[in-house]
């Protein structure tokens, strides 16, 4: 498997695993404990690893969601919290999280061991987002919490190549959503405002872009073998896999 295709194929299974904390009921009570609506909890989570900037700044590095939406998450956490400490308590929640759901999973110590070793030889230039991620402290070195945040690193591993990747074909953020599968239901919950391009002239470039996203983020998996790589897609497969099972149904 080459450091492309391993991109490629561990892609639904980085984006599903690395971003579960931010949607657990007790990643929400989290925020309304600290006094922050969801939606600013989201970006100043993730946003405060850069630190104190300007709501710009952050729009720049998150990239796909609308400027104004991140403006009014930005402000209204920054009157609770300093950015730093709210992406802290993301951490903190992301840690929670994976000793909850990943302690018990069966090759746990594989799964750190392989992850960690992609995510430590990621180069980090046009990442800034990952970079600030992967320099933040860890405040829980358990197995199950190292394995959420490495995914977790992995996924804005991703959304930074993604979004160097659409740049790169002449995609907008805005026209990259609405080519994309969820189109303009994930433009609305990302803050876009309609009218919204059509996305018949975009699908071409859409595509491009996703093989180039595999390339961009599939330059971190050269620091597997070959015979690791596909090894490494199938634990996050079976990690996300045992986590949908654990769940009530």
């Amino acid at each position: 498997m080459t450091p492309e295709q391993a991109a490629a194929a561990a892609k639904q299974a980085v984006l599903a695993l690395g971003g579960a904390f931010s949607d657990d009921p007790k990643t929400m009570r989290r925020a309304r404990q600290i006094g922050l609506t969801g939606w600013a909890f989201y970006v100043a989570g993730r946003g405060g690893a850069l630190g104190e900037v300007r709501a710009d700044t952050v729009a720049a590095a998150l990239g796909f969601i609308a400027p104004e939406a991140v403006q009014d998450g930005w402000d209204a956490a920054r009157k609770v919290s300093p950015p730093e400490q709210i992406a802290a308590d993301n951490l903190e929640e992301c840690c929670r999280w994976g000793r909850e759901h990943l302690e018990s999973f069966y090759a746990l110590p594989k799964l750190v061991e392989l992850s960690e070793r992609v995510v430590v030889s990621a180069e980090t230039a046009g990442m800034p987002l990952f970079a600030a991620w992967r320099a933040m402290p860890l405040p829980d070195d358990s197995p199950g919490a190292r394995a959420a945040v490495l995914a977790h690193l992995l996924r804005e591993h991703r959304a930074a190549a993604h979004l160097l990747a659409i740049r790169a074909s002449g995609l907008t953020p805005l026209e990259a959503i609405i080519s994309g599968p969820d189109g303009e239901a994930e433009a609305t919950a990302f803050g876009w405002q309609p009218p919204f391009p059509p996305f018949e002239p975009l699908v071409r470039r859409r595509s491009w872009a996703e093989a180039l996203t595999d390339r961009i983020a599939g330059e971190a998996f050269r620091a597997l073998a070959p015979t690791e790589r596909p090894e490494l897609v199938n634990l996050l497969d079976a990690a996300v896999q045992t986590v949908k099972e654990a769940l009530p149904s």
